[in-house]
């Protein structure tokens, strides 16, 4: 009897022992299964990770902006290349018509100390820039009196101000337009969303979802559209003004040196 069990315990402990490492066998598989797929799935990550992030944003916007489609977007971006053809235009010409008011103002002292109105309107000839050419106004009619310098002082100072501000009021118009545009684009876009809800009787964000993209992407670029030019419009405005106000206080000068040169 004793015999018997002791073969049925070494039998018990024969089986144990095989379905432990049975079980450790599997685990282990398991395992090894389980770290397999995490690598793959990390190296599936790794590879698509620098796909996006290889886009710049030039691309970025350049697919949205595709996507926004042809028709408003078109309108959108003739509104952006005019406004910064008229904004570089409007720059390039502020700048070179910026001149040193203090130095010019006593070099045509100087000259007309010296060598009297012809020399003082042969610097103002070599001299560029609206306020140059309000000196020689000025100049040319010193011969009269100090009253008519004042007023050809005065006329060509409106007609220097107008060259200034030409084309300006397009640079306005085009900030005002952009969003406009962007913002009927998205109008419409509505409009056939809900068209295409009304068609089908139910409502599905996968049936209307592209239209809405289109939508809000016309409004986007029409606001960004408006956001640039409108940074231009007000540097170009300052400009105006800076330039305005040395030419109203080169025309008080002007007319304190004719008097002065009178006397």
């Amino acid at each position: 009897m004793k015999r018997l069990f002791s073969i049925l315990a070494l039998a018990g402990l024969f089986v144990l022992s095989t379905n432990t490492v049975n079980a450790k066998a599997t685990t282990a598989t398991v395992v090894s299964n389980l770290s397999t797929t995490v690598a793959a799935t990390a190296v599936m990550l790794q590879d698509d990770a620098p796909a996006a992030a290889d886009k710049s944003f030039t691309q970025v916007l350049k697919e949205q902006f595709i996507k926004g489609g042809a028709g408003f977007m078109s309108f959108v971006l003739i509104c952006l290349i005019l406004g910064l053809a008229v904004a570089i235009e409007r720059i390039i010409y502020l700048n070179l018509a910026t001149t040193n008011t203090s130095k010019l103002r006593q070099q045509v002292e100087d000259a007309l100390a010296s060598g009297g109105v012809e020399a003082a309107k042969e610097v103002c000839r070599n001299t560029k820039g609206p306020v140059a050419s309000i000196y020689y106004q000025g100049l040319d009619r010193a011969g009269e009196s100090v009253e008519a310098a004042e007023k050809a002082v005065v006329s060509y100072g409106g007609v220097q101000m107008g060259q200034l501000e030409k084309n300006v009021s397009w640079l306005s118009l085009f900030i005002a337009i952009a969003p406009m545009l962007g913002f009927m684009g998205t109008v419409i876009g509505m409009i056939q969303a809900f068209e295409k809800i009304s068609a089908v009787g139910n409502l599905s964000a996968s049936l209307i979802a592209g239209d809405i993209q289109v939508a809000l992407l016309t409004t986007v670029f029409g606001l960004i559209t408006a956001i640039i030019l409108q940074i231009f419009y007000n540097y170009i405005i300052a400009k105006i003004d800076s330039i305005v106000n040395d030419m109203e206080d080169s025309s008080i000068s002007l007319i304190d040196m004719l008097v002065d040169h009178k006397k």
